[in-house]
């Protein structure tokens, strides 16, 4: 049950980085966060009122709050980076750093994956880079480089923060999780003063990525209830191979040798990591 809702909420995950990216490109990486996450937040507070289940725990409201402001730091660094133009950087390096800085925390937590599983998280971790590569990373490197570290640091704080949240908590920590992750986006909106105002439609669209994102959390707040934090994070990792089939067939991108190749090695690491 694990594996498939970590490979959900990697299926929401890439789906949401891919929308929010070509979005913050005609809209600005502020106004879509904004929408995006005040969406995700205000589903996540309905979803809590309508299900119920226990009241919160200092530990649910505590690891929840610290993944909310690592993800919505990790969404403004991603969308900042796709707005300038260096999705082929920042997206492996963002997904390299969400699965590393789970596996040891996971590690440091005395987590011990089986053999087929930690072969699996080896092939993930260069299946992620070579996915998400195009023929551009070498000479936009430096670019995209320093958005793509911050952000794969704060999405694994947020993965994380809701590995650790606790198992009887019902919807506590990603409420929690979408409520603290509007701090850094709306702080970021103070300090640029852009105009937030959009139409109808534009203001749409970003909910839409946002609703998605809320969901690709809750999966894999659920995900880390059946598998081991490392391996939960290193499939919801692999979100950027749904980011590159979406350009493949929305933006009729071409793949490359690298991206074919990464794709294969994707498949490899979830089947090791199943079959464990």
């Amino acid at each position: 049950m694990g594996i498939l809702l970590g490979l959900a909420a990697a299926l929401l995950y890439g789906g949401s980085d891919f929308g929010g990216g070509v979005l913050s490109r005609r809209l600005g990486e502020v106004r879509v966060a904004v929408y995006d996450c005040a969406a995700a937040c205000a589903l996540a507070w309905v979803a809590l009122i309508v299900c119920g289940g226990p009241g919160p725990s200092v530990r649910a409201i505590v690891w929840g709050l610290i993944a909310g402001l690592g993800g919505g730091a990790g969404t403004l660094a991603l969308y900042r980076g796709m707005a300038r133009g260096q999705m082929s950087v920042v997206g492996p390096v963002s997904a390299v750093g969400a699965a590393v800085v789970p596996i040891g925390v996971g590690l440091a937590l005395g987590e011990r994956p089986g053999i087929l599983a930690a072969a699996g998280v080896l092939v993930a971790l260069p299946a992620i880079v070579l996915v998400a590569a195009s023929g551009s990373v070498r000479g936009k490197l430096g670019a995209g480089l320093s958005d793509g570290l911050l952000a794969g640091l704060a999405f694994g704080i947020l993965f994380v923060g809701l590995g650790q949240a606790g198992r009887h908590a019902g919807l506590w920590p990603v409420v929690c999780e979408q409520t603290s992750g509007m701090l850094p986006i709306l702080a970021a909106a103070v300090k640029s003063r852009e105009p937030l105002r959009l139409s109808v439609r534009d203001a749409g669209l970003p909910a839409l990525v946002g609703a998605a994102a809320m969901a690709a959390s809750l999966l894999y707040f659920y995900a880390t209830h059946f598998a081991m934090l490392a391996t939960a994070a290193v499939l919801v990792s692999l979100y950027p191979g749904v980011t590159v089939l979406l350009a493949r067939a929305l933006l009729h991108e071409r793949f490359t040798f690298s991206q074919r190749a990464g794709l294969g090695l994707c498949a490899i690491a979830v089947i090791a990591i199943a079959l464990n």
